[in-house]
């Protein structure tokens, strides 16, 4: 019995002196349940919308500012015509717009109802409703109040959807499974690939080799390049021809988008292998350092502005953000270079970024 309880306590005293393994046990978990509790929530917090007030009365401005005052809706513009509407909707700015009608409040008065249209962006249909939802609540609130004071009114809210009015699921879930699977192929497989050559000993077997270091990791590279690339588009042929999910922006556009991001993703799996020494390692790093984050931070499932401000700037870092909002850009909104131009910058940025600091790293590890 002595003998166990020794046996016990040692093991105890080894697992408490590797750190990285205590970080592992309580680190990730911890990390799991604050992403998760922060940003798995069905409400809605701070969502960009607009208003086209053709009335400008007391009533409309009334109505606006219980809006602006409930905590869930931030006023981004007042728009003056329905094309300026379109133009904010593809630019991503916005997620929703209230329409007054005009001499809306005179209606009111004169005739006990008027019309409200909610026009919203259901690229992302599950926020979309949720949204229209809230608003619905929010006018109806305010019927109740200024029925309670004087003859009851009515409000006709008119509902209409923009690049996806179906609100087909497959229109979210496709772009989201590309962003991941890419990362998957060219991040995940490309760290694992190079750990397993440092593992088994035989890149310095390759390093002694007439070829040069960039050679080698170029050789490694390509391979993970053309699979992605075909990857990625078999994905959005299939999104088009099983599930309907439309291209509406430019296929060349769309190609050289997929390509940055790929060489981006490889770039970071480069880097995650000139920090770990095992397959294990790599393939850790890469789940729980790439696959959780592009998950929960890009917009994929759940809406960043709903998110605490520390995670909506975390989010800012994240390639998979800025890809993912490129990519739904092109496919449901049909929108061209001068509306993307931000995003790609930023992916290119990060691209060079995570280049440079990957080859050197791996140089001056392997020289």
């Amino acid at each position: 019995m002595n003998r166990f309880k020794a046996f016990i306590i040692k093991e105890f005293r080894h697992l408490l002196r590797d750190y990285r393994t205590v970080l592992i046990i309580f680190g990730i978990p911890l990390v799991q349940l604050l992403l998760f509790g922060h940003v798995i929530t069905t409400e809605v917090r701070n969502a960009a919308i607009a208003v086209y007030d053709q009335s400008k009365d007391d009533v409309t401005i009334k109505m606006i500012n219980k809006l602006a005052s409930s905590g869930y809706f931030l006023i981004k513009a007042e728009v003056s015509s329905e094309a300026e509407i379109e133009k904010l909707f593809r630019k991503g700015i916005i997620r929703e717009v209230v329409v007054f009608e005009k001499d809306f409040g005179k209606k009111m008065i004169t005739e006990g109802s008027a019309v409200i249209q909610i026009i919203t962006d259901a690229s992302e249909p599950n926020s979309a409703g949720i949204i229209e939802n809230y608003t619905r609540a929010i006018i109806n609130d305010y019927l109740t109040e200024v029925s309670l004071s004087s003859q009851p009114f009515l409000i006709d809210v008119e509902h209409r959807m923009y690049f996806n009015e179906e609100l087909r699921s497959a229109n979210m879930f496709v772009p989201g499974t590309i962003v991941m699977i890419l990362m998957l192929i060219s991040a995940l497989m490309t760290s694992i690939s190079i750990a397993r050559e440092k593992e088994m000993g035989t890149m310095e077997i390759l390093l002694i080799s007439p070829l040069k270091p960039v050679q080698i990791i170029t050789g490694k590279i390509v391979p993970y390049l053309a699979l992605s690339f075909l990857i990625a588009m078999v994905i959005i042929g299939a999104g088009f021809f099983v599930f309907h999910v439309p291209v509406r922006g430019s296929i060349l556009l769309l190609i050289l988008l997929c390509f940055e991001f790929i060489l981006l993703a490889l770039s970071l799996g480069i880097m995650i292998s000139t920090l770990v020494k095992t397959q294990q390692a790599a393939m850790l790093i890469s789940m729980v350092g790439l696959m959780l984050p592009t998950i929960l931070l890009s917009g994929f499932i759940f809406p960043i502005e709903n998110m605490p401000k520390i995670l909506q700037y975390l989010s800012l870092m994240m390639p998979p953000r800025w890809f993912l909002s490129a990519l739904k850009g092109i496919m449901l909104k049909g929108v061209g270079f001068a509306y993307i131009w931000k995003e790609m910058l930023i992916l290119l940025f990060m691209l060079v970024f995570f280049i440079v600091l990957s080859v050197r790293k791996f140089q001056v590890r392997l020289s």
